[in-house]
């Protein structure tokens, strides 16, 4: 399952963590936020104990979204070794997302 990231607990969670992680900047009212956030409990399955999942809520957190300059969402940044390794806009296809965190993150 995808774990919730804020404001408070995006360095510990993301910035920290010893496996690539894949955050989804999302909002409850954005329809293809609703679209891919079944994708996005899949790979959090699929990828176990490789790559940490998670969602962050731009409602309900302002400092991270303007560090990372999410103006459209869903905004899906790649983070390894505390670092952006990728970042896409719009809702895109679970092949894709493998693609990227195959070659990108574990690759």
């Amino acid at each position: 399952m995808a774990i919730e990231v804020t404001d408070s607990n995006f360095d510990k969670e993301v910035l920290q963590s010893t496996l690539p992680v894949l955050v989804d900047f999302w909002a409850p009212w954005c329809g293809p936020c609703r679209a891919i956030g079944p994708i996005i409990e899949e790979l959090s399955e699929l990828y176990a104990g490789k790559v940490k999942i998670c969602k962050f809520d731009v409602d309900s957190g302002s400092i991270v979204s303007a560090k990372y300059g999410i103006r459209a969402v869903p905004t899906l940044i790649f983070f390894k070794n505390g670092e952006v390794a990728h970042q896409t806009t719009g809702a895109v296809s679970k092949s894709s997302l493998k693609e990227v965190i195959d070659t990108k993150m574990l690759g």
